[in-house]
Parts: structure tokens; sequence; C-alpha cells
């Protein structure tokens, strides 16, 4: 097949994404806790959603999503561990049978890290990938020991996924890494005079920043900005792993954390609650020194931050600085201590499920921020919008179904360029967010796999097999610190979140699955 014939008018699209960064945390940010400034910029520049929500607060299904534009159960990404089948369509594969020039930076775990280092995403719809994710093991790390072997064995230090198989015999060579990470491990003082807090989990960058994974992932994505051809126009997905745990900023950015606006972590309610759903039974709230951990992952913030601002400089320096569309999102967010938890999954407080989500382009508005409920089933279509383009119909080949091909439901979400275009053009109004979790991370037992209903005015989580039930005002209790579930004046409004949730766990299925569909409207 011929290449496409380039075309300078088609826009560019910028794809940013950090790593399990809450919408409650950027804006902590905003408040003075940590500078931002690019990331202040782009939303100067653009239209904000304080209202976005995942749909499933972990890594690989919130980013099959918005590849896809489909729910969980749409794309069939439950839970890290699944892969998505490339069959799937995705908008980057429109993109790029549309004339785009594809790539990804980073992140993208589309294929779970236990399958190993080198993950082929190009049957995704990406023309050139530089991929580094959780594991640390590939490109980024066999670049490190090529070019810096001097910081090699610090690096090392830093792997906390020994365990991945790849790593007992890993590269060409087939040398047992493994053995040598934890070798290295065991000596190795992640604290020092200077920092005595630092604990694994929380760390001064143990060798130049120029190394890290972050700069690496800079590095690769402004040399494909750089290099391409300004008439071809390009789409970019770079993500990078941190804020991700473990935190590890550079020392030079702990300094521009203010301790003192740090935010208290939102109590641990449901200790005290005699209503609280049984499924917190047995679990200890986090005990820890909140202060260390929230400052290294606002230092790493600070980090991230610069890094956008080099590719907002690269854009223009491309000179299509006003035919770029900029997305920046999260997949999901963190607790970091809120309500006692860590981590996020099925713990569905705002901290774990609402993230950021900032769009600036050419003809959209400037500092704006838009009030309705976003999911992140909104972006692919977003997407496909921006570049005048669609998803595939729906295979259709009985004669019983009487629609047209084009006129069945494709995807679940809608786009969000008409209202940030002048808000004449908003998405289809959402009463609510629906947001599912399956089995974390040490579980298997379905009564972890929490159902939530999330209103403007109201959080609703329901947990099955007798797990309990949660429910709370936020427009009185913001920080969800009252659970209202077995209250009696409470009952109606529990009552009809209920039912509305049954509603949505039932149209998670809608539109049909494209997985394996060969024809609609046949027996």
């Amino acid at each position: 097949m011929a290449a496409p014939i380039p075309d300078p008018q088609k826009p560019d699209i910028l794809l940013l994404m950090f790593d399990q960064f809450s919408a409650k945390w950027l804006e902590a940010a905003f408040a003075g806790c940590v500078p931002l400034p690019n990331l202040r910029r782009l939303a100067e520049n653009g239209t904000s959603f304080p209202r976005t929500f995942c749909s499933n607060p972990v890594c690989s299904p919130s980013r099959a999503t918005l590849a896809t534009g489909l729910t969980s159960r749409g794309h069939g990404l439950l839970e890290n561990g699944y892969e998505l089948d490339p069959a799937i369509p995705t908008f980057m594969q429109q993109l790029q049978q549309s004339g785009w020039k594809t790539a990804a930076f980073g992140k993208l775990h589309f294929q779970p890290h236990f399958k190993g280092f080198d993950p082929d995403y190009h049957p995704h719809g990406f023309d050139v990938t530089h991929i580094t994710e959780d594991g640390r093991g590939g490109e980024w790390l066999d670049w490190v020991k090529t070019e810096h072997p001097e910081h090699y064995e610090s690096v090392l230090a830093t792997i906390w996924s020994s365990h991945i198989p790849a790593y007992s015999n890993y590269g060409i060579e087939g040398e047992n890494l493994k053995e040598r990470i934890q070798t290295i491990q065991k000596n190795f003082q992640g604290n020092s005079a200077e920092h005595p807090g630092d604990n694994p989990s929380a760390y001064v960058l143990p060798f130049p920043k120029e190394v890290s994974q972050t700069e690496w992932i800079t590095g690769q994505a402004l040399d494909f900005l750089e290099r391409s051809d300004p008439k071809t126009p390009l789409f970019a997905q770079v993500s990078y792993v941190q804020p991700h745990g473990p935190f590890c900023p550079p020392e030079v950015c702990l300094d521009k954390v203010d301790t003192g606006r740090i935010p208290e972590p939102a109590p641990a309610e449901w200790v005290e609650d005699s209503a609280a759903p049984r499924y917190f039974d047995g679990r200890v709230p986090l005990q820890s020194d909140w202060r260390h951990y929230r400052q290294y992952y606002f230092a790493d913030l600070c980090h991230l931050d610069k890094q956008i601002g080099k590719l907002f400089d690269a854009v223009e320096r491309r000179g299509k600085e006003n035919n770029t569309y900029i997305l920046f999102v999260s997949d999901h967010g963190v607790l970091l201590g809120d309500h006692g938890f860590r981590g996020k999954a099925e713990r569905h407080y705002d901290a774990c499920v609402r993230v950021p989500l900032i769009i600036s382009g050419p003809g959209l508005q400037t500092n704006r921020r838009n009030s309705a409920i976003v999911q992140l089933e909104d972006i692919c279509p977003t997407v496909l919008e921006m570049a005048g383009l669609e998803m595939p119909p729906m295979p259709k080949l009985g004669r019983y179904l009487k629609l047209l091909a084009e006129e069945i439901p494709r995807l679940p979400g809608h786009s969000l360029l008409g209202a940030c275009r002048d808000g004449s053009s908003p998405p289809p109004r959402r009463e609510h967010a629906y947001i599912e979790s399956y089995s974390p991370i040490a579980g298997f037992s379905p009564g972890d796999w929490a159902r939530t209903l999330r209103t403007r005015r109201f959080r609703y989580t329901y947990y099955p097999c007798e797990g309990g039930e949660q429910l709370f005002d936020l427009k009185y209790d913001p920080d969800e610190q009252v659970n209202l579930a077995r209250q009696p004046e409470w009952q109606s409004v529990r009552r009809q979140l209920k039912d509305e949730l049954m509603e949505q766990i039932i149209l998670q299925d809608y539109p049909k699955t494209r997985r394996s569909l060969f024809a609609l409207g046949v027996h």
C-alpha cells in the first residue's frame, strides 16, 4: 500500500500522561504546594475538566479505555494482567491509517509487565515506540548500561520488580540479572545523613536526573518531534512512569515543595464507623510519615513539569504550535494516605478515581473550567474528532438487523471538543460517572469487586458478597467522612442510587463489544 500523502493542514496531536496522578494533587499543587508552571500554562491555554473520572482505577484497564474508547468489559482488560487485543480498533490505528505518523514513548501497559520488557505495540497503531514501564527493564536500562555504565548499579538498586521472569534470563546474553539486583539491593543504603527518612518507597534519586527514566522518555520524544517532517502530521503519546511509586525525585526538586502547604490526609473514617463495609474488616490504616511520602510525590511532579515544558518548546520549534492539540491526563489517582490507604484500585475515594484532564489546541477556549462529568471513555472520540475521523462501523452482515451499519453505536463515550471550542456543543450531559474494580494485586475474591456511582452530589459504592456499602454527601462532606448508607433518613437516596448503579452495571456492555465479533443481526 502506498504511503499516505503528507498533509500539513492536519493537526499534530500530543497526548501527555503522568501515571497515578490525582486531580486532587494537581489542585493542591496549584494552591501553592509545589510550582508546576508548565501545567499551569497548559491550563491557562486550554479547558480543564475537574470532574473527570477513570472507570477502572488501575493502569492497564484505564489505558486500554483511553486507546479504544471502550469500557473494561468492552475491551476485556478487567485488571492488570490482561493483554489488549490489537484486533480491537484504537484511535492510534485510525490516525496511522489516515496519514499521521504515530509514536509512543514511556509507558503504555497494553501488555502485562510479566510478559517481558520488549512489548510490540506496533500492531496497536504505532509507527515508532520507545518503551520503558514500571518493570524498568528493556530499552532504558540497556541505554544506561551502554551510555552511563558508572550509574548502572545505582539504577539496578532502584528496580523493585526483580521477580519479573525476564530478569532471570535477561538480554541476548541470558544474564541472571535477578540475582545481581537482589545482591546490590542488600548493600544499598536508600537513606543518607542528608535524607535519613528515605526508604524503599520514597527516596532521593541515587543517580543524575539526566540518567533517569523520566528524562530518557523526554529525550526520545524530543528526538521524534524535532526530526519529523513538519509536513507530516504527528501523534505522540508521551507517558511517564512517575509519579507512580516508588517516589524518587531528583534532590534538587525536594526544596521546591512547600512542606507547610502539603495537605494532611483525610482521616480513616471507616475505623470508627459501625456501618463501614465489611470489606474493610481486618484492615489496618496506614501508619507512616505521610508528610515524607507526599513531599517526595510532589517533588516528582516538579521534575515531570520541567519535562513537559521541554516538549512545549519542541512543539514551538516544529512551527505548528497553532495547529497542535495537546491533551494532558492520567490513568488513575493515588490515595497517599487519605482514609488510611496508600494506593488506589477498589477504594473509590476522590483521590483514587478523579483525574486531571486539560485540553488545548487550535480554535479552543483558553483558561476555562468545564464542570461536566467526564470519563476516560471520552478521550478516544475527542481525539478522533480532532483528526476528523471515526472508528470503523460495527460489523453487520445479517439481514434481520434493520439499522444501517453507520447507525449502530460504536463507542460509549462522547467527544469533548465542542465543549472546548465555545461551550455551545457540550457532550451529552452525564448525570453520573460509573467506576468499577476487580481483584487487587493480592486478592482474588469477588468481594473486592467494588462498583461505584458518582454524581455531582453523592458517591455511592457497593461491595458484593455482603461486603457492604458507602454513601457520602459530597456537597456537605467533600472529604468523605460520614457514611450515610445505614442512616434511616437517607434510605430513599440510597435506593435511588443503587437502582441507577444497577442500570450502569448493565450498560457497561453497551455498545456491544467488538471482541471476536464477525457480524450483528445473525442467528
